[in-house]
């Protein structure tokens, strides 16, 4: 097994800021053909991935980057900031790639991950809260399942999938080729339009025991600390920096909005209520930022010592992902109210305030996971202890 105790910090974070922002005007010129497609261009997926967005948080024994927790917020904020949905796509195939690796033994992550370094590896997206059911049989595990928003899938190789095995009640989580499943073509919403986030679903199909793993685990097979964190504490990460992006996005937006009315007759964006309005929400977006940068350095120094998050911890990178997501879109709000006809007609506003008000209904935001944080830290129930996102005693 190839696993590093301590918490990698990677080098390679600065460069890789400048690759995503060098590709800032072909992601904004490609979003409206993406809307369309309902997933990214070819041209801008394979930049992306040729930049190294996914291998970002591929295990660094596997020939991956490995950034740390507060490097990979950051860049798909920066992503995110560009294009909401290049950075929700991005997101998706971070964590479903990067856990795979991290979590599969030494076999099968041999034969998903041969050649990191020069581009040759499995790509993941799938779903994991609806599980399917696997029948165990001689090696494996007879697997059949409907699944939901399989974000990225249009570029994805393999499959991510939970699974419940039949007996036992286990969870477990899957690998297995995007042929093996049947793909459900009914992506049509208002925001994230080109995530294509589809559907997609399987009947007994043959899944080698290997290429599973249990859903719960904190002990990677491969790489370092960061994958101690667990699927879902991961998954935290990459929904933290998108919806940082999209609000200083939409903030930035607005200003420009200002600059081209300012002047003009009765101009809203010339009046003291705006000028508040405006300094409300940089405040708002400015210090949710900061929260989270804090909760994360803190579970970062229990990384590098070796140690597990606290279940305050746990709790905390829930709530601050909750904080920040519900910040943003309290921002989105107000950059709708002030940009006029700007929110309306076809554009950057109007696209960004459309993939947030869909990337709020995440179930990692929901109102249930902020009840849950509100139960432990009020010390209604100071024994529990999280169970993906439930809290449980």
């Amino acid at each position: 097994m190839a696993v590093s105790i301590g918490l990698h910090v990677s080098a390679e974070f600065p460069a890789m800021l400048e690759r995503i922002d060098a590709l800032g005007g072909a992601l904004e010129a490609d979003a409206d053909a993406a809307e369309e497609l309902g997933r990214l261009t070819e041209d801008i997926g394979r930049a992306l991935l040729g930049a190294g967005v996914v291998r970002a948080a591929l295990p660094q024994s596997l020939g991956g980057y490995e950034f740390s927790p507060s490097q990979l917020i950051e860049t798909v904020e920066r992503v995110s900031y560009h294009d909401a949905a290049a950075g929700w796509t991005m997101m998706a195939l971070q964590l479903m790639t990067g856990t795979t690796a991290a979590y599969l033994d030494a076999v099968a992550a041999a034969d998903l991950f041969p050649n990191v370094a020069g581009g040759e590896h499995a790509l993941l997206a799938g779903h994991g809260t609806r599980p399917g059911r696997a029948v165990p049989v001689a090696g494996g595990f007879l697997v059949s399942g409907s699944w939901q928003f399989a974000s990225g899938m249009a570029h994805a190789t393999h499959i991510h999938s939970a699974i419940q095995v039949e007996g036992t009640g286990e969870l477990r989580v899957l690998a297995m080729p995007k042929s093996q499943v049947e793909l459900v073509d009914n992506w049509d919403v208002l925001g994230l339009r080109a995530t294509h986030s589809i559907d997609y679903h399987c009947a007994d199909v043959l899944v080698p025991a290997t290429y599973t793993y249990l859903a719960t685990t904190t002990n990677p097979a491969n790489g370092g600390a960061i994958y101690r964190l667990g699927l879902v504490n991961m998954s935290a990460i990459g929904h933290t920096g998108w919806a940082l992006g999209v609000g200083r996005r939409l903030l930035d937006e607005l200003k420009l909005v200002a600059a081209a009315k300012s002047g003009t007759r009765n101009a809203a964006v010339d009046t003291t209520q705006f000028h508040a309005a405006y300094a409300t929400a940089e405040a708002k977006l400015r210090s949710a930022r900061a929260w989270a940068r804090e909760v994360w350095r803190g579970i970062e120094g229990i990384l590098a010592a070796g140690e597990l998050p606290s279940t305050e911890q746990d709790t905390l990178l829930r709530l601050v992902l909750n904080h920040v997501t519900w910040t943003v879109q309290d921002v989105g709000q107000m950059v709708h109210r002030w940009a006029g006809t700007a929110a309306v007609r076809r554009g950057p506003i109007d696209r960004f305030l459309r993939d947030l008000a869909t990337g709020t209904q995440h179930i990692t935001s929901s109102p249930t996971v902020l009840q849950n944080c509100g139960k432990w830290l009020s010390g209604a129930q100071p024994q529990a202890h999280w169970e993906f996102l439930d809290l449980t005693s």
